[in-house]
């Protein structure tokens, strides 16, 4: 059975107000949808799209938006923090290997992902 982040509790969740400019942040792609969920673009069809991620402690990758399905995999193990559309933070660990698929209707999702130790590699 393919498992989502629905199913993985979160180590922390608070629904508080954001730092100033990551929530300026938001504002911005909510204007001008980012597309780009990773550092690479490595392969594209009609329907999927495959992307690396590879960050080190403090990185991040801006907001972006999921417009297709997609799973990821963890290469190597970390934490990792994300500032989710409805407001929330959420914190995670991840083992290397661990991998999740997610479905994204049309109304879609807007998350921005930071790396908080460890470096961590996704494939997705």
């Amino acid at each position: 059975m393919a498992l989502t982040m629905l199913d993985k509790q979160p180590e922390n969740s608070v629904k508080s107000p954001w730092p100033p400019e990551i929530a300026a942040e938001f504002e911005r792609e909510k204007n001008n949808p980012n597309p780009c969920v990773g550092n690479a673009l490595v392969s594209e069809s009609d329907r999927v799209r495959v992307w690396t991620i590879r960050l080190k402690p403090g990185e991040r990758i801006g907001f972006h938006r999921h417009v297709l399905d997609y799973f990821w995999t963890a290469v190597t193990g970390g934490r990792g923090r994300q500032h989710v559309h409805d407001g929330t933070t959420v914190e995670y660990t991840y083992a290397p290997g661990e991998t999740r698929h997610e479905t994204y209707g049309p109304a879609n999702s807007r998350s921005t992902i930071s790396r908080i130790s460890a470096t961590r590699k996704w494939s997705s």
